[in-house]
């Protein structure tokens, strides 16, 4: 078994203290400034400025929605075309970092055994697992020790798979244990639940050994959620919610500040994630946080290093289909968002750091608060329904009227892109289900995904999260 006290050393990513410029330390004081400023509003301001909260939440909204529709008006004057076929080959090593995950883990092996272009190495890692994870893979696939340290568990009618058990330590640990123990040029993080189409590694590989530039990747997930009603509509809401969320990608990635590849299924060069230090085991969002280290070591090193999101490699994943564990996930993702927008202050308007600091952190500044503003304009509304003041509330429909309208119109066009960028027909089915969505959500979905991103404050503010099926507790106040 590899040392983990060794692997942990090694990969934690060792923050240096840098002072928080100016510029980054007015701008975080000016989001709280003007929160502030629209809460004292409800008292100070008369009519719709009453509601500066609410004013201020869908004016940024807004503004975001358009500046994504501009960044990705190409994608309509896209020609199709395959994908260009190289003469390399890089070595591939899938790696898939489970716990207590035996209900899936047959179905996500399953199909990568049945990818067109087979990758070289699948290696499963048992995070601590006390489901029977591993004695299922052992029995069913035929595992045995080839080595005196017994680190892995080889396949002997498949050599591609092996299997390492670990104590529980989190995910990042086991795919950093996995990291240091393979020799393949591009590694592949797979979640347990996600299944990947048959032509996904393929996309992948191409796309690597196209653009020797590109360290960091990932593809299209579609969310799915099994069980009951309950699921079925958080399935939908999250369908939607996936779609906006791959076309914003599409506009950061076309602005060169892509931040997040979805851990579910991303693809790294191995020698660049190594030299930028690994996963980061004290980060509740490893996926998200190590893009920033992979963007600041570019811009220090000058290196033209990228980030791209892959409209070919495509696979699904099991999504939270009830109420607590999506506002569980919702608060990990935001907890861990803080976190790493915390750490990486320094960069944030600074222009050293190209259109990720002189852009994308600053809105990530603004992110961070924007879930409070839209909490807060609820229940400015609520106030103002509950207490007949039409002064104020006649204004505010008005307003949100006209916000449900252009949300409409951008829901239909992010499918028109989301569809012409898959090389799908756009069905009616698909724009009325569009509409539906964007019509329900404001008010139900939206506000659940805002509560669970206030829960995830807490659980920064007091260093107290959930990950998985594990009680982990995680310090604000990293390297502190």
């Amino acid at each position: 078994m590899p040392n983990l006290e060794l692997t942990l050393r090694d990969f934690s990513p060792r923050y240096s203290r840098r002072p928080t410029p100016f510029l980054s330390a007015l701008l975080y004081f000016a989001v709280l400034t003007l929160w502030v400023v629209a809460i004292a509003g409800a008292g100070l301001f008369s009519g719709i400025f009453a509601w500066t909260a609410g004013l201020v939440y869908v004016a940024y909204d807004t503004g975001l929605l358009i500046h994504v529709a501009l960044k990705t008006a190409f994608i309509m004057r896209q020609q199709p075309r395959p994908s260009a076929v190289s003469q390399r080959r890089p070595s591939i090593a899938v790696l898939i970092a489970a716990r207590n995950e035996v209900n899936s883990l047959e179905r996500t092996l399953n199909a990568l055994f049945s990818q067109s272009d087979l990758p070289e190495h699948i290696c499963v890692i048992d995070d601590g697992s006390t489901d029977g994870s591993s004695a299922m893979l052992i029995e069913r696939y035929g595992l045995k020790s080839r080595d005196a340290t017994g680190a892995w568990l080889y396949c002997d009618s498949d050599p591609r798979l092996k299997l390492m058990s670990l104590p529980a330590g989190g995910k990042a640990c086991a795919l950093n244990a996995a990291l240091t123990n393979s020799s393949a040029e591009l590694v592949i993080t797979v979640d347990a639940d996600t299944y990947l189409a048959p032509d996904a590694v393929l996309e992948l590989r191409r796309a690597f050994a196209n653009e020797p530039e590109l360290v960091a990747a990932c593809g299209v997930l579609t969310p799915i959620c099994r069980g009951a009603h309950e699921n079925g509509l958080f399935q939908f809401f999250q369908t939607y919610e996936y779609v906006r969320a791959f076309i914003s990608r599409i506009a950061w990635m076309q602005s060169g500040a892509l931040l997040l590849v979805s851990g579910a299924f991303s693809a790294f060069r191995r020698d660049a994630l190594l030299t930028v230090g690994g996963f980061d085991p004290q980060c509740l969002v490893e996926d998200y946080e190590v893009i920033h280290r992979i963007h600041r070591y570019a811009y220090e090193q000058k290196h033209d290093w990228r980030v791209r999101v892959l409209s070919k490699a495509r696979g699904t994943t099991e999504a939270p289909g009830t109420v607590m564990k999506f506002l569980r996930q919702r608060r990990r993702w935001f907890a861990g968002f803080l976190q790493t927008q915390y750490w990486n202050k320094d960069m944030t308007a600074n222009a050293s750091y190209g259109s990720v600091g002189r852009l994308m952190l600053p809105i990530k500044a603004v992110d961070t608060l924007q879930p409070i503003y839209g909490l807060t304009a609820f229940g400015l509304l609520v106030g103002y329904l509950v207490t007949g003041n039409l002064a104020v509330l006649l204004p505010v429909l008005v307003v949100i009227g006209a916000k449900i309208v252009i949300d409409l119109l951008f829901y239909l066009w992010w499918i028109t892109l989301y569809s012409r960028w898959l090389g799908e027909a756009v069905t009616m089915r698909r724009l009325v289900m569009a509409a539906i969505a964007a019509l329900a959500e404001p008010f139900s979905f939206q506000l659940l995904r805002h509560s669970g991103a206030a829960w995830g404050w807490f659980a920064f503010l007091t260093g107290r999260v959930s990950w998985g099926h594990a009680k982990t507790t995680s310090k604000v106040a990293h390297g502190a």
